[in-house]
């Protein structure tokens, strides 16, 4: 939490290995990350961190459960196994129903709500959100925010 322009958002993505310190090491479970290479920096990500992004950054071309599932099949998952999976975690945040609408089609709460799913596929260490619940109403925003 902070005032607008303190840094919050560079240091989630510093934190999150998606941009880097001018100094200093970031390390994780005591090994340096800024000793892996750009492949398994990426894999790291992929495993070990899940975000919720201030605008979502879903991907207009495809559906909610598709956008869910991008992590898993990322990682490794099988498709069945993903979609299994994404189901899940849609209809834990009432969006089942709407699992087959692109974003263009869904509010902005309804938007964040994939985008929270989408940072839970891969059961991450840890996640980090900028912003999570600025795009849900109230209701939504003390039951998922």
């Amino acid at each position: 939490m902070g005032a607008s322009g303190a840094g919050k958002t560079t240091l989630l993505q510093i934190l999150g290995t998606l941009d880097s310190p001018n100094s200093g090491e970031l390390m994780f479970n005591g090994k340096n990350i800024a000793d892996l290479s750009s492949k398994a920096l990426a894999r790291f990500r992929n495993e070990h961190i899940g975000f919720i992004f201030q605008f979502h950054q879903l991907l207009p071309e495809f559906t909610a459960i598709e956008n869910v599932c991008m992590p898993a099949l990322i990682g490794g998952k099988s498709m069945s196994e993903s979609k299994m999976k994404a189901l899940e975690l849609l209809d834990t945040l009432g969006l089942k129903d709407r699992a087959s609408h692109k974003p263009a089609e869904l509010s902005g709460g309804e938007q964040q709500r994939v985008a929270v799913a989408r940072s839970l596929i891969n059961s991450p260490d840890v996640i980090l959100a900028d912003e999570p619940s600025g795009n849900l109403d109230s209701k939504n925003a003390k039951e998922y925010g």
